[in-house]
């Protein structure tokens, strides 16, 4: 009965809404629970989106207060709005594909410039102690940045958060994800923080018990 219940719990830790002990016990269920896992990752623009809503909720507004005639317009002009930005995204991808297959000797000369949109940063770094890679990309957006992951892990199976830390040495947690088992292919996930990129200082991967995994430094 208990491997049922901890099966429920997927929607609870990838919420936030699980206790300490409940959330460590989960995290054990997680390296075992290949479903569970991709559950968890399937909540994350769930969960982000709330981390979001309740950043911006001024704190004179209870928690419990009925929504206004306009929210569900709100919401609807939010999801239009990023329905748009996938699909931009999604051009400019292949636009880029076609660019680099035309272009590809000029490109290999600018190898060593920049990449990525006119507001994207991307950091790279290698920790010598744990062996993990990360390469973090972030896009600046109106309501924070949007952040892509990509690391190499070979030391799985375990659950892993990458947080962004700001200037007055507060954090967010941008994601989270479980890396399997001896498996150091690259691993992509996507994440948001409610901070814009010129207001994070560096990024760390950790493990769920608060391991340190690799720094990337911002400024």
């Amino acid at each position: 009965m208990r491997s049922l219940e901890r099966h429920r719990d997927v929607g609870a830790y990838a919420l936030g809404v699980l206790d300490e002990a409940e959330a460590f016990r989960f995290e054990d269920h997680l390296m075992e629970c290949p479903q569970c896992a991709a559950q968890v990752t399937e909540f994350g623009p769930t969960a982000r989106q709330m981390m979001l809503y309740r950043r911006a909720t001024p704190r004179t507004v209870h928690p419990f207060a009925g929504p206004g005639p306009q929210l569900l317009d709100r919401l609807l002009a939010e999801v239009a709005v990023r329905h748009r930005a996938v699909r931009r995204r999604v051009l400019y991808a292949v636009a880029a594909s076609v660019v680099v297959a035309l272009a590809a000797p000029v490109l290999a000369m600018a190898a060593g410039g920049g990449s990525g949109g006119e507001d994207s940063v991307r950091l790279t770094a290698t920790d010598e102690k744990s062996g993990v890679w990360a390469q973090v990309t972030t896009e600046n957006e109106a309501w924070g940045s949007h952040v892509e992951l990509q690391v190499k892990d070979g030391a799985g199976p375990r659950s892993c958060r990458l947080i962004a830390i700001g200037a007055d040495g507060s954090e967010q947690t941008v994601t989270s994800w479980t890396v399997p088992r001896h498996d150091a292919r690259p691993n992509t996930m996507q994440g948001a923080a409610a901070w814009h990129p010129d207001e994070i200082v560096a990024y760390e991967l950790r493990t769920a018990a608060g391991e340190h995994l690799v720094t990337l430094e911002a400024h």
